[in-house]
């Protein structure tokens, strides 16, 4: 198991989210490259440096392409644009936002280099972590439009929360470790 020792590296306060974190990896709901592309896109969203280290180690450990994990970073950087700017849109009382063009380049949602199923997911993930309901929604729903089961969402999402419990808990115990 290529996440163990991450894992292992979490304090006893975390052990709930370590088991949580190993039981993720040997998680066969989704396929390898959707579920390691989860791993990637949630670590690059939260970007703590020692989980995103390790799980991009073992995502290639497990096999994720080179390509697939080019992919899953893109979702990573195209997702924190878009996020911010959507969830400002569901934020702001003032309607007439809604109805302009974004004007923000996201070519990479079209034609991300992998299937549409394993990109979308990784933008569900990402955007749980940003917490923007209206890219939620959108990736969700192009999903679910292609037969993506309800199951395989929540898996992403699970990742995402693990993900970026891990990565709180590692830069918090850094922080600590400074002070």
């Amino acid at each position: 198991m290529a996440l163990e020792a991450l894992a292992a590296s979490l304090p006893p306060y975390a052990a709930d989210i370590a088991a949580n974190l190993t039981a993720l990896e040997a998680e066969t709901l989704l396929s390898d490259q959707q579920k390691w592309g989860c791993f990637v896109a949630s670590a690059n969203a939260v970007a703590t440096p020692a989980a995103l280290q390790a799980i991009e180690a073992a995502a290639f450990g497990a096999g994720l392409t080179t390509d697939a994990m080019s992919a899953a970073k893109g979702a990573a950087a195209v997702m924190a644009q878009n996020n911010v700017y959507f969830r400002a849109l569901t934020l702001l009382k003032n309607p007439d936002y809604r109805a302009l063009r974004s004007r923000l380049r996201m070519s990479l949602t079209f034609k991300p280099g992998v299937p549409k199923d394993d990109f979308d997911l990784w933008c569900v993930a990402v955007s749980a972590i940003h917490g923007c309901p209206d890219c939620l929604d959108a990736h969700e729903g192009a999903l679910r439009s292609r037969g993506a089961s309800t199951v395989a969402v929540q898996t992403a999402l699970r990742i995402a929360a693990v993900t970026h419990a891990v990565s709180r808990v590692l830069a918090a115990e850094a922080a600590a470790k400074v002070s």
